[in-house]
């Protein structure tokens, strides 16, 4: 059986490596606040919210199809929790029994009787769930997961398993059937189902006695009993076999289950912590890849609302057509804020979940890279600028079209002509071969020369400052200013 609640077609892979950019857009878009609100200190769910965000989808019908799951696990939060419990204590409960490191049949039978009578019981309270809960779910996905449940687990069907994990007991001994084969030599040893004829009492005390052929090893026979412990491993060894393969699938099934169900719980986790700070969130409108699409209402940064504890300023725009978004502006105005916001909306989106938004609607992107400035090597190996030509060499390498890059002021740790100069080639050569580029900087230069030679790609945005030099940390249409205000901060700072 398969879960299918990721991908309609495939599971879930959670060994999957992450991509090259992965700890880049840990580090920009400040990725661990996020991670932390969907795992709650919970390990595996970490792990698996980790690879749901990274490993992103880049169809929109996928997206589509997890946006739909994902709003009956937000309709019906209790019956995912509850079917994510039930994964997971099966996994718990499957590693208290023992596992034998010798390959005796005896001791391998015996573990997976118990372990699939364990077994049998959850997947009786699993359908159960399905059985109360089919009509309310109507995503694709817990759709097909519910109806394969009540076909596939009858009450006749576990029934019959338990029925036979009752008779693999041996209360009443194992019963082999055997031929000879060369030299008079055992073989073909095939166990058999007691016959478990009932015999009325006027048999019992009249009736003539069965003839069989049997006899009685002495207590001190050691030798008998290993031979017929032999004989008897013989017998069992295809039983264990296979009772031991149908555990680990029905342990595999749950371990797919658990990974899958884990990731919409990670989801409801980020939702309630939102929710519960009064902050919006939609689920996006997916748009193929071929056109650039971007257009929101109310769009912020999660992570920032997660570290403050409270609501924050949030973005509209209306960019659909746009290759190029160059931010400049106030300094402290929120511009890196705003970027952060469009990568962590791209990122959610493509990994098939809400985003922080009023609304949002965008073109699926190959994949997303981002360049922030960062700190000075401290192994004096490198100087800023090295550092930031190394890292955007890397990305070039890797960017293929209808990606989408997020500069944040790049090329500011040399003069502003030469940051400037270098800035509009790299810029220029992205957009050119189809990547979408969202851009914060100060370079007023670069941002006139973009604005200047702009062919109706590029869309020039501002971070607001009101005539008292006020911060109101949203960010509007307008073209470069040659200052960021510095002054403003200076004057605040040192109260003149």
């Amino acid at each position: 059986m398969k879960a299918f609640l990721m991908y309609p077609e495939r599971n879930f892979d959670l060994d999957q490596p992450l991509p090259v950019q992965a700890e880049a857009l840990r580090q920009d878009l400040e990725l661990e606040v996020l991670l932390g609100a969907m795992a709650e200190g919970d390990e595996f769910l970490y792990r698996v919210a980790e690879r749901g965000l990274f490993l992103s989808l880049t169809s929109p019908e996928l997206i589509i199809y997890r946006q739909e799951i994902l709003k009956d696990c937000l309709q019906y939060p209790q019956v995912v929790r509850q079917i994510y419990s039930l994964a997971v204590e099966a996994i718990e409960e499957e590693r208290k029994q023992f596992r034998f490191s010798f390959r005796s049949p005896e001791p391998i039978l015996r573990r997976s009787v118990t372990v699939m009578r364990i077994f049998v019981g959850l997947l009786r309270r699993l359908r159960k769930i399905a059985d109360e809960n089919s009509g309310a779910f109507h995503s694709e996905g817990f759709t097909n997961l519910f109806a394969l449940l009540r076909h596939e687990l009858s009450d006749e069907y576990l029934a019959e398993i338990e029925r036979h994990l009752v008779n693999l007991r041996f209360e009443n001994g194992v019963f082999l059937s055997a031929g000879l084969g060369k030299g008079n030599k055992g073989g073909d040893y095939v166990l058999c189902e007691p016959v478990r004829k009932r015999r009325s009492w006027n048999e019992r005390l009249w009736g003539k006695s069965r003839s069989t052929y049997s006899f009685v090893l002495p207590e001190r026979d050691e030798s008998g009993w290993r031979a017929l412990a032999e004989l008897e491993a013989k017998g069992i060894n295809l039983v264990a076999n296979a009772l031991a393969q149908s555990c680990d699938h029905v342990l595999s099934f749950f371990t797919l289950l658990r990974a899958e169900v884990g990731f919409y719980v990670a989801c409801l986790n980020l939702y309630e912590r939102l929710r519960t700070q009064g902050e919006p969130v939609c689920f996006p409108v997916p748009e193929r890849a071929d056109t650039p699409v971007l257009s929101f209402q109310g769009l912020y940064d999660p992570c920032l609302s997660l570290k403050l504890g409270q609501r924050v300023v949030g973005n509209d725009l209306d960019a659909n057509g746009k290759l190029l978004l160059v931010i400049t502006g106030a300094s402290q105005g929120g511009k890196t804020t705003f970027l952060r916001s469009l990568g962590l909306a791209q990122l959610m989106m493509q990994a098939g979940m809400f985003v922080a938004a009023e609304s949002f609607r965008a073109n699926v992107c190959s994949s997303l890279y981002t360049h922030f400035k960062r700190e000075e090597d401290t192994t004096m190996t490198s100087g800023k600028l090295d550092e930031e030509l190394r890292r955007m060499s890397e990305i070039a390498q890797l960017v293929r079209p209808s990606a989408l890059l997020l500069s944040n002021e790049s090329f500011a740790a040399t003069n502003e002509r030469e940051g400037s100069q270098i800035a509009e080639g790299v810029i220029r050569a992205f957009v050119e071969t189809g990547v979408k580029v969202a851009m914060v900087t100060h370079l007023f230069e670069l941002a006139r020369n973009l604005c200047e030679g702009d062919g109706g790609e590029s869309l020039f945005l501002r971070a607001e400052r009101t005539s008292d030099g006020r911060r109101t940390f949203r960010i509007q249409p307008g073209e470069p200013l040659p200052t960021s205000h510095g002054k403003d901060l200076y004057e605040r700072i040192f109260g003149f």
